[in-house]
């Protein structure tokens, strides 16, 4: 099968399962759903703005995989590796909210709301908490019956745009998409293992990336360091270096002004492909609020499952029994 017509298809599913999904899924069945995944996500975000940075990559880690199907919620067992393992997802965090909201969820209506439309709505919640765009979520999506670290392939930091478009246009999101979906690296950090190189040797050269101002590099390189670290020891930065809990469209300056921490952000300000629309996004904070509000949307969309499929989990973190996956 041809690479267009796999996109083709993929599109297709895409539209069928949004179209099975609806805005008010829950208006009857559990009326208060999404005012009870607000007010967890009202009282963590209360203590610690950064949880909107870590419901962001959940989302988006867990709908590149299988599809937005809280996969990526399955804890391990001793015989099976779940994605939750897998390298990618090792800094993953967020997991005690869902759970929290699950725990409410299930006393209000038991075996009803997926864990799959949590982690989509309490996305949402926390953007609108950091200053980013309120918008409609459609809900009923069910929640998968397999997740394996083996099958956990997401794009990397330092792929060029092209390359990194190439995951995106595989889960029937354009190229544009992915430009504002990476604008949601408007908050949160990365580790110095992720963007170490960029700062003293870059590829070899002996020199830092020369795309990097060179202040914020000698700035980083004091917090970095050269040296390698485990992951729970290696220091962090801030992905936008000026307006780090808000979701905003300060990012898209700061990698039109070479700030950008991650090579792949810093290319978006440089590829021909992409450079036009990060100037316009740059440019309009209504094009940024509105276009970041569709792409969330569009994402929160990829392979779904809807209907009868899957399951409603009644733990997150646990395939529900087979006596009770009829429900």
């Amino acid at each position: 099968m041809g690479m267009t017509l796999r996109i083709l298809l993929l599109g297709c599913i895409l539209h069928l399962a949004s179209a099975q999904l609806r805005v008010g899924f829950y208006s009857s069945s559990c009326p208060q759903a999404e005012s009870i995944v607000q007010q967890v996500v009202q009282k963590k975000f209360s203590s610690d703005a950064s949880i909107t940075a870590a419901l962001l990559r959940m989302h988006f880690h867990d709908c590149f995989v299988r599809g937005c199907d809280a996969s990526i919620l399955i804890d391990s067992t001793k015989s099976k590796s779940s994605e939750k393992d897998a390298g990618p997802n090792l800094t993953v965090r967020g997991y005690e909210l869902i759970d929290e909201a699950k725990k409410n969820l299930e006393a209000a209506c038991p075996s009803t709301v997926s864990c799959a439309d949590i982690i989509t709505l309490a996305t949402r919640n926390a953007v609108a908490l950091a200053g980013g765009p309120a918008y409609n979520v459609s809900t009923g999506r069910r929640d998968g019956q397999v997740s394996d670290s083996s099958e956990v392939n997401l794009p990397g930091p330092t792929l060029s745009v092209s390359d990194a478009a190439q995951f995106f246009t595989a889960k029937g999101l354009t190229l544009n998409d992915m430009i504002v979906l990476l604008g949601a690296h408007t908050v949160g950090v990365a580790h110095c293992g992720f963007f170490q190189d960029r700062l003293s040797n870059f590829q070899g050269t002996g020199k830092p990336d020369p795309t990097m101002d060179p202040t914020l590099a000698a700035r980083l390189l004091k917090s970095c360091g050269t040296q390698s670290r485990p992951l729970n020891k290696d220091p962090t930065a801030f992905l936008d270096q000026n307006t780090s809990f808000i979701v905003d469209k300060e990012f898209y300056n700061q990698i039109r002004s070479k700030k950008g921490i991650l090579q792949i952000d810093q290319q978006l300000a440089l590829d021909r492909s992409s450079a036009p629309l990060v100037s316009r996004l740059a440019a309009n904070d209504n094009l940024f609020r509105q276009s970041f509000a569709n792409a969330m949307i569009k994402m929160g969309s990829v392979e779904v499952l809807v209907g009868n499929a899957g399951e409603i989990r009644k733990n997150c973190r646990v395939f529900n029994k087979p006596s009770s996956r009829a429900l």
